[in-house]
């Protein structure tokens, strides 16, 4: 089975870099550790943990969304509608919650979900944003918690994956055809590659 090791990154969009890093580098304290670009393309990326980044493309002409309530049902052709960042402690929550409205940037109360104590707020870009930390006790890793009152039939399988609803891999990609092209950003590593 295939050993997932969290979010390597979730690629977002802004049309200001410069607002994006001080806000995530400065004002959160994410750790820029890539900052790739060249005329008409500008990837940054930044250390959420030891395994998760968030990442923005800067893409001329994006405006920030408009405002969005977190989990706020929306109609029509739709994606995303927040990120959550977990925090280590419920002193973590105060500290980011009291950063944030310093820096004049709209922040909720802390909110009580049972699993988590949640504060929610907004990037520059409008990105909704909440920051979580686990409730002691109430690991839904380790002990999920499926309380759905009227759930659809999938969900009363229970938790655990069932491969057995996919079509098996019959064969393997064989070694010898197992090439890895260059893609955007692979020449600020390794300098320009021909396919």
């Amino acid at each position: 089975m295939i050993k997932y090791q969290g979010i390597n990154h979730l690629a977002m969009v802004t049309g200001d870099m410069s607002k994006t890093v001080r806000f995530w580098r400065d004002l959160l304290g994410l750790q820029l550790v890539a900052a790739l670009g060249k005329p008409g393309y500008r990837h940054y990326f930044f250390q959420i943990s030891e395994t998760d980044l968030i990442a923005f493309f800067e893409w001329p002409g994006v405006e920030p969304i408009p405002d969005k309530d977190h989990g706020r049902p929306v109609t029509g052709p739709f994606v995303f509608d927040h990120v959550a960042l977990g925090v280590e402690t419920e002193e973590d929550l105060w500290a980011v919650k009291d950063k944030l409205a310093a820096a004049d940037f709209w922040v909720s109360e802390l909110i009580d979900h049972g699993f988590i104590h949640s504060v929610y707020a907004f990037d520059p870009n409008g990105i909704p944003i909440e920051f979580s930390c686990n409730v002691a006790g109430m690991d839904i890793r380790r002990h999920p918690n499926l309380a759905d009152h009227g759930p659809p039939a999938v969900r009363l399988e229970g938790p655990e994956p069932r491969p057995d609803r996919w079509p098996p891999v019959k064969e393997s990609t064989p070694l010898e055809e197992r090439k890895i092209y260059p893609g955007a950003g692979s020449e600020f590593f390794h300098g320009k590659k021909e396919v």
